[in-house]
Formats: C-alpha cells, structure tokens, sequence
C-alpha cells in the first residue's frame, strides 16, 4: 500500500522532527538515501559510479541542497559531479561547500545543455514539493535538455514542475526515470497526469511522525491487490467462488467480449456466462465459458455483472444489466449508452 499525505502534513511533520534533531541531520539523511539511489542508476548505466559523470541541476530550496549532499557522496566515491545552479545568488551553501569539499564542480546554465548530452545521470534539484504553476522560464531548457539527452534522470522528492498536492502538470515539467521521495509519498505522485513524470517511484524513510488518519489517498500494489482475492478451499465450487455475466463486444468489436471475459477468468471467478454476439470467439478461445444468446436475464445464475466493453449502441442490454439486482462493473461503451433510451 503507498498512502500519500499533503505538503501541508509532511512540512508539519518536518518541523516536528528537526525540533527533535541536531541541526541539518533530516537533510542529511535525505541525501544519504538520494546518493544510495543514484549510485544504483549509475550501476546500471555506467557500470559503477566511480567515473560517472553527474549533472545537479540545483534550485534555491532544500530539494537543491539535497541534491548538492547526495552529489559530494557520490563526488567521494568517485563521480564526476557537476552542479548547475539555477542563481548562483540563491543555492543552499553548506550543501554547495560539501560538494566542492568533495572534488565537485559548479557550472553555470550557459554551458548546461552540453553538460547534461554528455551526462550519465542529471539530477533534478530545482523545485521542492511546494512548486505551483509548472517549471519557471530558466528552468525549461534544461529541462528539455535532460529529456533529449540519453542520462537517466532522478528527481529530488517530486519531478520539479508538477504540483505535489493535485497531481497537475501546468507548462512544462521534469520527465523523471526514478523520483525518490523523502518520508511520504505525495498525492502528485500517484494521480495523473503528475505520475507520468514521476517515473518509477522510491520512498526514503526518514522518520517522519505521520498518522494515518493524515493520509490524503492510498494506492493498492500487486500485494495489497493479491490478499484482496478469495482463496478457493476444499468445499468450492462455481457458485461459491462466483459467477461473473459478461456483457460485452459487438459485431464489429469480439475482442473487447474475448479480453472481458479473459479478466474474469483470470480475476478468479469460477465461472464466466457470456451474453452477446461475439460467442463465437469467446468459445474459440475460452471454451470453458458458458456462452447464451438469450439476453443478461436469461442467462442463468449470476452473482455480478460486467458491461459495456465495445458494446456499440446496443443500449438494450446494457439497461436490462442495470436492471439487474447484482453488482455491476460498467465500463467502455457502456458509460456512455447507460443514459441512452433503449431500442
């Protein structure tokens, strides 16, 4: 289960902490988990990290200081790490002198864009998980720049331009391959469109105090789902395990009737009624299902019912399936023919 809490939560949680801790500790550690996840990207696309070259496009906030921690590790096991400053005026000191400590570089943006075509992996430290209204002007062409280049690209806690609490993208935004988020998961990491530029997603623990009733959403994984499915036992059968009604496809679409009853199948249910025109290649691919062509009320026992999947206009049946007295999963055509008169 990935639960993800509000900005709001996460910096009160924050403060709670530092109060707590000496002084730069929680950034620390953050980076710590930065630096462990980028020499794991180098691994895989440089072969190692010592001799990898890094591009730290690094903003005025903590998301760049982070960025400039995790580069001086990396710089101490050998990369090659550069940072990009978007204002030299405005970047997180400490974390700047760390990495010079290191052997690190600092660049300006003129020469970025060749930076970052040469680069094995960039670093996306420019805007922290309070970000609104998409990437600032001087941001945008490093950005692309990552985009075309052939580096991975690893954003610091969120891709910089996405909105942390909404999931929306407005104007352009960071493309990440891997986000590494600090302590929670952020509801912009797991709703669209904000997800697509997230990438794949690592949570570092960093021992935020967070109560779960703060919890904004949660998002079933592969293991929440499988605990989720009823396990057959020795007295199981059809009836007990279930009977799911398909009905779905047309003449001009079978295969939407054939993946239907295919997730039914596979979904666990002991047996599958097929109602529709499409029986034909439903029985040639799955001859276990139980196909009718009398309609969804003469089908026979059913305990749910699937509708809708390239259904065409046939607003008949799917009316008569939502006149029926068990659950109904509605989909595809079937959301837009439920309010259509039937003919």
């Amino acid at each position: 289960m990935r639960t993800a809490y509000s900005v709001e939560t996460v910096r009160n949680a924050e403060r709670e902490l530092m109060a707590r801790l000496p002084e730069g500790a929680l950034m620390q550690r953050a980076a710590a988990g930065l630096a462990a996840a980028c020499a794991q990207v180098l691994g895989r696309v440089a072969g190692r990290v010592y001799g990898g070259r890094v591009v730290l496009l690094v903003g005025s906030g903590d998301n760049g200081g982070d960025a400039l921690y995790a580069g001086a590790r990396l710089a101490r096991r050998g990369a090659g790490v550069t940072a990009v400053p978007l204002s030299r005026d405005r970047v997180h000191g400490a974390g700047l002198a760390a990495l010079r400590r290191a052997g690190g570089r600092v660049a300006g943006s003129d020469g970025a864009r060749e930076l970052i075509e040469r680069a094995d992996l960039v670093v996306d430290g420019i805007v922290g998980i309070g970000g609104k209204g998409g990437l600032r002007e001087e941001a945008v062409p490093l950005a692309q720049a990552a985009a075309r280049s052939r580096a991975s690209v690893v954003a610091v806690d969120l891709p910089s331009g996405v909105d942390a609490d909404t999931g929306q993208v407005h104007g352009a935004a960071v493309r990440a391959d891997l986000t590494v988020t600090f302590g929670a998961h952020k509801p912009g990491l797991l709703i669209d469109p904000a997800r697509e530029y997230a990438g794949s997603v690592r949570l570092v623990d960093i021992g935020l105090p967070l109560p779960d009733e703060a919890a904004e959403l949660e998002a079933l994984q592969h293991a929440d789902v499988a605990r989720l499915l009823p396990v057959p036992g020795v007295e199981s059968d059809k009836y007990r395990r279930g009977v799911v009604g398909i009905a779905a496809g047309s003449a001009r679409y079978p295969g939407a009737a054939v993946l239907a009853v295919a997730g039914a199948l596979r979904g666990g249910a002991g047996a599958v009624r097929y109602v529709g025109p499409a029986g034909d290649a439903v029985i040639a691919r799955y001859p276990e299902t139980l196909v009718s062509d009398r309609g969804p009320g003469r089908a026979g026992r059913v305990q749910a019912w699937v509708v809708g999947p390239g259904a065409g206009d046939d607003a008949g049946t799917v009316a008569e399936v939502l006149a029926a007295e068990v659950p109904v999963l509605i989909d595809a055509d079937g959301l837009r023919l439920a309010d259509a008169p039937a003919r």
